[in-house]
């Protein structure tokens, strides 16, 4: 159990450093594409995604579990992108049913910043199924791609 083992909790706490590094990244190149070289929204945010999944599987592969050795690098990768392309089948409906209902909320606050409240629903969309896929991420992976590792 993550509370209880320390092992654990440190794996958990390190794959979350390494999930809001992937969320930097993810959000980075949405942006980037979405907004700066106006690529639709849903394919930018597929393509963040990937960029992301890439970053985090080198990242948790080396840092978070470098213990888990037993596995091909190969092999692993693609449990570990198989597990995370589940995640973008989860993630994807869910940004794409509140990136409209969360710019529509925001355009009714008042803002002191000039950031267009449909940028700030896509972004406040993409943080909830960012926050979801995570969780998912964390325990399939652990109990399937790295579970060559002892608690």
């Amino acid at each position: 159990m993550i509370l209880v083992n320390p092992k654990e909790r440190s794996r958990f706490l390190r794959f979350a450093l390494v999930g809001a590094m992937g969320a930097v990244v993810d959000f980075g190149v949405f942006n980037l594409l979405a907004w700066t070289f106006h690529v639709h929204e849903l394919p930018s945010s597929v393509i963040s995604f990937i960029a992301a999944v890439t970053s985090n599987f080198l990242w948790n592969r080396y840092w978070t579990y470098p213990d888990s050795r037993s596995k091909p690098l190969a092999h692993q990768a693609s449990q570990f992108f198989f597990v995370n392309l589940i995640g973008l089948l989860i993630r994807t409906p869910i940004f794409a049913a509140l990136e409209n209902p969360l710019g529509n909320l925001f355009a009714t606050f008042p803002r002191s910043i000039n950031i267009p409240a449909e940028k700030l629903g896509h972004n406040a969309a993409l943080a909830f199924a960012v926050g979801v896929v995570m969780l998912w991420n964390f325990f399939i992976n652990r109990h399937w791609t790295y579970n060559d590792v002892e608690s």
